[in-house]
């Protein structure tokens, strides 16, 4: 079996465990609100602006021998730069202070997902950051343009006010192969697992993103969530 999915195979019950959230099911389905929507994409920029820093971190502290893993890096980069600011365009095009968010702070849990993160690479195997690109991406892929389109028709808006879930939805599509090469290229049985761990601990920090998000909106009084 390719590692690939090997890795997808060892992470099944924790990804779906993040796809049957309800704030996933019900963002999904066009049935959150504006003042919801608006603190999915805040919660978004804090830790989608940190892509491109951990990106470097990894490729900073890989070993020789990952040379080439190292190159494919630099293409990520060249990908990933500036996807924070298409965030904060889609919140100006719902009528939200997008320069607020960009100096505000982001929730606890996704604070703690980055932190996380930046952990695994200077502390641990950086290959460990591949666990987040599985999850991200791959939740991107599975839900992201299709919660745009219901989203955009549920709550009256511009198409400017999705640029981050309809793009970064079709292009996290092409990623997937690229991904899967890339993972399968990893032949040490300790990068692997320190990959299947990492996704596994991804999955339920991005997870925790939304199950706060779920406290503020999903089950809060019936004036917030109409607002």
């Amino acid at each position: 079996m390719p590692f690939y999915e090997e890795l997808l195979a060892a992470t099944a019950s924790e990804r779906e465990a993040l796809l049957t959230l309800p704030l996933i099911r019900t963002g999904a389905a066009g049935q959150v609100s504006l003042a919801a929507y608006v603190a999915f994409l805040s919660e978004a920029y804090h830790h989608v602006k940190h892509t491109v820093p951990l990106l470097m971190a990894c490729g900073a502290r890989l070993p020789e021998q990952h040379e080439w893993l190292r190159e494919a890096i630099a293409v990520y980069i060249k990908e990933e730069i500036g996807h924070q600011e298409w965030i904060l365009g889609d919140i100006a095009a719902c009528g939200a202070d997008a320069e607020e968010v960009r100096h505000g702070q982001p929730d606890i849990a996704t604070e703690v997902m980055v932190a996380y993160a930046y952990d695994s690479i200077a502390r641990g195997n950086p290959i460990a950051f591949f666990g987040m690109v599985l999850v991200l991406e791959g939740t991107s892929v599975e839900v992201a343009s299709r919660a745009g389109e219901t989203l955009q028709q549920s709550l009256g808006l511009e198409p400017d006010a999705f640029t981050y879930l309809t793009s970064h939805g079709a292009l996290d599509v092409g990623h997937t192969d690229f991904y899967a090469n890339l993972v399968n290229s990893l032949d040490d049985p300790a990068d692997q697992q320190a990959l299947i761990h990492a996704a596994r601990v991804f999955y339920r920090l991005y997870g925790d993103i939304f199950r706060s998000l779920e406290q503020r909106f999903l089950h809060a009084p019936a004036e917030r969530l109409a607002a």
